[in-house]
């Protein structure tokens, strides 16, 4: 009871100090509210960032193999990215997908993607660099999407290459002005297909194959017409959806033997292809962000240290100010102790103040980017909590040799004084 009664009346002692000096007080919270405030908004981006792009990737499926060309990141855990071997591969054709859809065991869906950019429209207003990705059956089984209106291709209309055509938010919007576009056709190279469906609005993502908003899906059978699949331009990939309980290495390994044999590839001679999946990118991000954190920390903690001297500063400037008192209080009694906590509490008060003030210009930063962008800022309470304890902690340092100097002081000469 008496230790807390103690803290009790420091706490009080030093909600006075800082209540009659309140000119110092501000001086000091300033210094440590840039200090919390640089810090955490580096914090708050870079984890913000790091979410924003797993979200992304995560849209990707970590249950499905993208047979392609090019490989996501240096193949076999190098650090060097040989993009002269690569170029020299062939591009996954048609045909393999065929004989994966027939071959494998291991997978769901196996589906064909194609996309190339053109300009496309619809009476008089047209659009530039529109993507038409072209698709065989199983794409919607393996990309999640909804649709806001129509309805997606049949298997009949699939197969037989039906000019029909299902398009993104942003396509409606641009070429049709509100108007209702289903049924309504729209026109390339010559080309026409009719619109049978229009995907929800999915917003923006960091890997936009993934996003649909400035999509137009067309039937593979329909799409290989009037584009060349076996083109570098196409950038076709076949995707491979692994079946429920079935490992995706186990997947992987099947699709290698398969390709491999379709290939003809000798037993010395390396892949042709790149079998990637969402582990490469998580592995490459997990690395990335490990430097931009580290980075962050390093450029944050050079602030907090310079509001950390401001607070050590004022401290032993209050110190000389209360000299007099001090000795008054020791006189009557008052121990080490009780000095000690008295400005060890004025110390972190302030800065914890400042740190508030810091994480509240923090979300009020994060709410005007919410509001005004795409772009989606979260303030965790991890970094909420750690604005808090880092305030608290360079409170606790910079009171307390300060505060130490007041306790060891001896009360005749701290009595005699003047002030």
């Amino acid at each position: 009871m008496i230790i807390l009664r103690l803290i009790w009346e420091s706490l009080l002692m030093a909600v006075q100090a800082v209540t009659v000096n309140r000119l110092r007080a501000m001086l000091s919270l300033l210094g440590i509210t840039i200090g919390i405030f640089a810090i955490i908004a580096v914090f708050t981006i870079v984890d913000s960032l790091e979410t924003n792009i797993r979200t992304s990737v995560n849209k990707l499926g970590s249950n499905v193999l993208y047979v392609e060309k090019w490989p996501w990141a240096p193949e076999d855990g190098g650090d060097e990215y040989p993009w002269w071997k690569y170029m020299n591969r062939p591009l996954p054709s048609y045909d393999e997908f065929e004989f994966l859809n027939r071959k494998s065991r291991s997978a769901e869906t196996v589906c064909m993607v194609s996309g190339v950019q053109r300009r496309i429209e619809h009476g008089n207003n047209n659009l530039e660099g529109a993507t038409l990705a072209g698709v065989s059956e199983g794409f919607q089984d393996i990309k999640t999407f909804e649709l806001e209106r129509g309805r997606y291709f049949t298997p009949i209309e699939a197969k037989a290459g039906r000019n029909v055509a299902v398009i993104g938010d942003e396509i409606a919007r641009e070429l049709f002005r509100g108007a209702n576009p289903i049924g309504k056709s729209i026109e390339t190279m010559g080309y026409k297909f009719r619109v049978i469906g229009v995907v929800k609005k999915e917003g923006t993502g960091m890997f936009d194959v993934m996003i649909l908003d400035k999509v137009v899906l067309l039937p593979m059978n329909y799409y290989r017409k009037f584009v060349d699949i076996r083109s570098d331009m196409a950038d076709p990939s076949i995707w491979v959806k692994t079946r429920k309980n079935v490992p995706l290495q186990e997947l992987r390994s099947e699709v290698t033997y398969l390709l491999r044999s379709y290939r003809r590839l000798k037993p010395v001679e390396e892949n042709s292809f790149a079998l990637n999946q969402t582990s490469i990118i998580n592995n490459q991000l997990d690395q990335l962000f490990a430097v931009l954190k580290a980075a962050g920390f390093f450029i944050g903690i050079f602030s907090i240290i310079v509001g950390g001297f401001g607070i050590a500063n004022i401290m032993f400037v209050s110190v000389k100010e209360r000299t007099h008192i001090i000795g008054i209080q020791k006189a009557l009694g008052s121990k080490r102790f009780f000095i000690l906590l008295q400005f060890l509490f004025e110390s972190v008060m302030l800065s914890v103040a400042g740190g508030i003030i810091g994480l509240l210009l923090v979300f009020a930063g994060a709410t005007v980017i919410n509001l005004s962008s795409d772009f989606v800022v979260y303030l965790t309470i991890e970094n909420i909590m750690l604005g808090i304890g880092i305030s608290s902690l360079i409170g606790l340092i910079s009171g307390i040799f300060p505060a130490w100097q007041g306790a060891r002081m001896d009360p005749v000469v701290a009595i005699n004084t003047s002030f």
